[in-house]
């Protein structure tokens, strides 16, 4: 556990075992919940502080993400990454406790910018996977790690909804303390100490990320395809409660809520794609995940009732899974010494493409309702296809 780790990936040594992989999944996944957790509250959050300024809860969290992504990610390079991981544990834990006791709209904005920040912790567990993984392995590695994150986004929206409904809003915030606290006890005990690679300053790390952006033409068409693909993926979560109190379902956003735990079972494809991808290589994963997630998109506009949206929502989970875990497959191997830079490139452009799509999608559904969404949804797939078919 205090040995020196470093490049076991590109040694070929082994280095990680099932355990650790399962506590790095788990650990990602309680990191990610934390930026979802307000989104079926809001309306009781409204309730208790009034004003328009409540309503951008979310987004103070999303742009916490974000900026996050792009300050904190690179320093996986730069500094030892089990301290690093513990530490935005720990900070994680002060801003839940932050926004649980927040008095104020304005402080609550404040508490939940600071918690989207810490969440990337999320992406630093992942990339060190990739790191510790020995080179046959790391895709599916990767893969289970991954599954871990999207469990966090798909039922932390349920366990939010259930909680504020029994116990109010801020309950929730108050169970994510002792769940950031776990996580950071267990990551402090079962990750391997990692020596960095230094040689940059922190400016020249950061600087460095146009430099890779411009070098890896692969690192591009990743980026480009997981931003499409994750954009169609956002479109269908952000429209979806919409569509279930339409008159032909009348049904509320507990309903909405149930949809995270059918999502989920697509976390199943995130290790066969990664196992896939090491056997066969990346980009015919890939290729297959946006197809089928042009797929998803035609069963839901075509099969619009219940069963559609309960088939497609398992087929578009599966498909984004496929795709993002089979793309991590293609960046990881481009620089080792770079995989948490490569990884604030990557995830960047893919919340980017989230951001995109559920904007999009709403402009959709006031234009032209589900159809509009769906052909929405369609579009962005069919591009992403088009993109890995060009690359061929």
């Amino acid at each position: 556990m205090n040995a020196i780790a470093q490049l076991p990936s590109d040694t070929g040594a082994p280095a990680i075992g099932r355990g650790l992989v399962f506590a790095m999944a788990v650990a990602a996944g309680l990191a990610v919940a934390n930026i979802y957790y307000n989104q079926p509250m809001l309306g009781i959050i409204e309730q208790e502080l009034p004003g328009r300024i409540a309503g951008l809860v979310p987004t103070a969290t999303q742009l916490g993400y974000a900026i996050g992504l792009f300050a904190l990610v690179p320093l996986g390079d730069l500094v030892e990454r089990r301290k690093l991981v513990v530490s935005q544990f720990l900070v994680l834990a002060v801003a839940l406790v932050g926004a649980a006791i927040a008095p104020s709209p304005v402080l609550l904005l404040l508490a939940s910018f600071l918690l989207g920040i810490a969440s990337t912790v999320a992406q630093q567990i992942v990339p060190f996977a990739a790191h510790l993984a020995p080179a046959e392995r790391r895709g599916a590695i990767v893969g289970t790690v991954t599954s871990g994150v999207l469990c966090g986004i798909l039922l932390s929206r349920t366990l939010a909804g259930f909680v504020a409904a029994h116990a109010g809003w801020r309950a929730m915030f108050w169970l994510g303390v002792p769940l950031a606290l776990a996580a950071a006890a267990i990551m402090g005990a079962t990750l391997p100490r990692s020596r960095p690679y230094g040689g940059r300053s922190y400016g020249r790390l950061v600087l460095s990320l146009a430099g890779l952006w411009r070098e890896f033409g692969a690192l591009r068409v990743a980026a480009v395809t997981q931003a499409l693909v994750f954009g169609a993926f956002t479109a269908f979560w952000s429209i979806l409660a919409l569509q279930l109190e339409e008159p032909r379902f009348g049904l509320g956003p507990e309903v909405a809520g149930l949809f995270g735990i059918i999502g989920a079972i697509g976390v199943v494809a995130a290790p066969l794609a990664g196992r896939f991808a090491d056997r066969n290589g990346p980009h015919k994963a890939i290729l297959a995940g946006t197809l089928l997630t042009l797929g998803s998109w035609v069963v839901f506009g075509v099969w619009q009732s219940i069963g559609g949206l309960i088939v497609g929502c398992i087929l578009l989970d599966f498909a984004a899974q496929s795709v993002l875990v089979s793309n991590q497959h293609v960046i990881y191997a481009l620089r080792p010494e770079a995989r948490s830079r490569i990884n604030t490139i990557f995830m960047g452009s893919m919340f980017l493409g989230g951001a995109g799509g559920a904007a999009a999608s709403s402009a959709a559904w006031s234009a032209g309702g589900w159809v509009a969404v769906s052909v929405l949804g369609g579009l962005l797939a069919l591009l992403a296809s088009l993109l890995q078919l060009l690359r061929r």
